[in-house]
């Protein structure tokens, strides 16, 4: 493009310093190991339930992708009625919901109910007072205490959270810091920061005192 009259003159900047800017990912063998330790962490935090929540098979949309299957968002509201699971309940025993999901063939809603069903089958539910079992718990001829026991087992539920632990009194705890335990430890910080500074000072000082004398 011609420059034309009495226009400025463009001074197109193209020196970014992108390399600057430039995000290099070099922490992505630390984090997968990160990511494991935590999925493992969490798994044995929520034991002996399941990490993830079961999941119903939807096809994929488009025509280009509808040959395959995926898992979906949550069970419709249908399939959860079919498979005898209210819907309120089926969130708190590892089910997800989706409201918004329809059923448009009866393929893909039979294969769900099947897999709720079966899943329902496996299903334990201990419940949370042993002398008031729930309704929805499982009843105590499906579960002995020999089945709560190998699971307690399995997921080291009933192992201690610290071995050797003993119990402190008042009289074994410190004593607490006169004018405050931040104050205390400022101080000392100061103190060890210029202790060069104060021994040069005083003995400066002792050397003016002397050639006075």
């Amino acid at each position: 493009m011609a420059i034309k009259h009495n226009q400025q003159i463009p001074n197109n900047h193209f020196r970014k310093d992108w390399q600057r800017r430039v995000r290099c990912h070099f922490d992505q063998p630390g984090k997968k190991v990160t990511r494991r330790l935590a999925r493992r962490s969490k798994a044995a935090a929520v034991a002996p339930r399941p990490v993830d929540k079961l999941r119903p098979i939807v096809r994929c949309p488009t025509i280009k992708y509808n040959r395959r299957t995926r898992l979906g968002r949550g069970f419709t509201l249908v399939e959860l009625k079919a498979a005898g699971i209210p819907k309120l309940l089926a969130p708190t025993i590892g089910i997800s919901v989706d409201a918004r999901r329809q059923n448009l063939s009866e393929e893909s809603l039979a294969a769900n109910v099947e897999r709720l069903k079966a899943y329902k089958d496996r299903l334990i539910l201990f419940p949370r007072k042993s002398n008031k079992p729930k309704k929805a718990d499982t009843p105590k001829d499906q579960h002995t205490s020999e089945t709560i026991k190998t699971v307690a087992s399995a997921f080291g539920i009933e192992a201690p959270v610290a071995t050797g632990f003993t119990e402190i009194s008042k009289n074994d705890l410190p004593k607490n810091v006169e004018g405050g335990a931040y104050k205390a430890l400022r101080k000392a910080r100061s103190d060890a920061r210029y202790v060069g500074v104060r021994e040069k000072r005083a003995k400066e000082k002792a050397e003016e005192e002397k050639a006075k004398k």
